[in-house]
């Protein structure tokens, strides 16, 4: 049974969830379809692709993850499918496919869309579904579009790193309002070296060790974990972090850069 992934930025409001999975189910009834999230917050990249590629590293080799993710920063001429370590993407070419990966993928194929085709959510999610389908019928990949094609990348957002310090963006906050930032625990352990810390956020607040849970510290109080995709977390326990420290995601467009920072001086 054919694994699919579906991540938007849509929503639950009306009705398009449903009608996008309609379109898939119309091309091959047999495929199974998992929800990756519909609330992506629109023209936010980094949190989309830390959604995407915390989520897609757990799926099966050879699952199809379609994303439905700023589909129309400008006028789409053409979709893109990517074969990247046994995993299949298709994405709009907007940029989101290379900050998802973090490097370049093995292979990218542009799928070209009809000019005189009305170009909407539902059309691009039938042609994605239509290019999946090929690929379960022996398509080779080449022959689905068009290969080794020009396509947008953005730069993933990366921490900043220094000899002893480390800073990161907010990048995501859950529904707990638990504060994630851009620093894996690989790049922490690399920057520390053994050392001592202390993370500073929100001018003066402090957390100097790494918790397991939550429940390593009283309730109310705040502390830092890495968690399950790998990511510094900042938390209170039984608390919502964000909205008490005034803690803000990234976002392109905004100016509070400061409330969007968390850094890790070492000693």
């Amino acid at each position: 049974m054919p694994l699919l992934t579906l991540t938007s930025d849509i929503g639950h409001q009306d009705y398009l969830v449903g009608a996008v999975k309609a379109q898939l189910l119309q091309v091959n009834p047999a495929f199974s379809i998992v929800d990756v999230s519909h609330s992506i917050t629109p023209f936010n990249y980094p949190q989309a692709a830390y959604i995407c590629r915390s989520a897609f590293r757990n799926f099966p080799e050879f699952s199809y993850h379609i994303i439905l993710v700023n589909l129309f920063e400008k006028k789409p001429d053409q979709l893109l499918l990517a074969f990247h370590k046994n995993q299949y993407y298709l994405c709009a070419d907007n940029g989101l496919l290379n900050m998802i990966l973090e490097e370049t993928a093995e292979m990218v194929i542009a799928i070209p869309l009809d000019k005189m085709a009305n170009r909407n959510t539902l059309y691009c999610a039938g042609i994605m579904a239509r290019a999946v389908n090929q690929l379960l019928q022996g398509e080779p990949i080449q022959n689905i579009g068009i290969p080794d094609a020009v396509y947008t990348e953005k730069n993933h957002l990366r921490p900043l790193l220094d000899n002893n310090w480390i800073e990161g963006q907010i990048i995501f906050i859950d529904n707990f309002e638990n504060v994630i930032v851009n620093i894996t625990r690989e790049q922490f352990e690399q920057q520390r070296k053994g050392r001592s810390f202390k993370i500073i956020f929100k001018r003066d607040e402090e957390i100097d060790r790494i918790s397991e849970s939550y429940a390593d510290v009283g309730e109310g109080e705040k502390l830092a974990l890495f968690n399950s995709a790998g990511y510094l977390e900042i938390a209170i326990n039984k608390g919502n972090a964000a909205g008490l420290f005034g803690l803000k995601g990234f976002s392109e467009q905004s100016t509070q850069l400061f409330y969007q920072t968390v850094k890790v001086f070492f000693e």
